[in-house]
């Protein structure tokens, strides 16, 4: 896989981009304003990196990342993900994406909308529940003592191994909450969203997690 795709630029984007070509891959970085507001992230990321359209990283992209605002889902172009794996980043914050019922009413997820959106590709959930800047910090090698984890979750078996493969190079533990349905188990205000924790202590924040009806 040499080549990563990113719908969205900002914090998580960003960082993720630099996390990727550290570790030798391709990236295409999108936004909503253009590609000429890249201009700055490429020079930094170097010859490795492109500036494009959401739909030209989409179609360039072996592995797609889409770290949006919600509000914008719909904006993800469907067609040239078909077949391909989606990271998805996303939280839900009403208080800029507006009420969302289902979100509300916590009978989906915010994983499952952008596969419900994207109803042939391979969505993963990942990189949601830390904090942007710890990205680019907190990664160790490989059998490091107390190495920090990260939580994933998707139905498709081989996508969350090739997202885990990645995740792991780039420098954390992995933990598999399940299929996408249990990855509001890792949203907002839930035990595991946001601070530093090995495996085990991130098995025992998933655990925990309760739904924002039982809080």
């Amino acid at each position: 896989m040499a080549t990563i795709g990113l719908i969205g630029a900002g914090k998580i984007g960003s960082q993720l981009a630099r996390l990727a070509v550290k570790n030798g891959y391709d990236v295409v970085v999108s936004n909503s304003r253009g590609p000429d507001t890249l201009a700055g992230l490429v020079s930094e990321l170097g010859p490795r990196a492109r500036a494009a359209t959401a739909e030209e990283a989409a179609k360039a992209g072996d592995m797609v990342v889409v770290t949006i605002p919600l509000k914008n889902l719909r904006q993800v172009p469907v067609e040239p993900l078909a077949g391909k794996i989606v990271i998805d980043t996303d939280n839900y914050y009403p208080q800029r994406d507006g009420h969302i019922p289902e979100l509300d009413s916590e009978t989906t997820t915010t994983a499952e909308l952008l596969a419900a959106h994207l109803p042939k590709s391979r969505v993963v959930k990942a990189f949601n529940h830390i904090y942007a800047a710890a990205l680019t910090t907190d990664g160790q090698p490989p059998g490091t003592k107390n190495r920090r984890a990260l939580a994933i979750a998707g139905d498709d078996r081989d996508a969350k191994a090739a997202v885990a493969r990645l995740i792991d190079r780039f420098g954390f533990d992995v933990v598999d909450a399940g299929p996408l349905k249990e990855g509001w188990r890792i949203q907002r205000d839930t035990p595991g969203y946001g601070p530093r924790r090995t495996a085990d202590e991130l098995r025992r924040d998933l655990a925990a997690a309760k739904r924002y009806a039982q809080m």
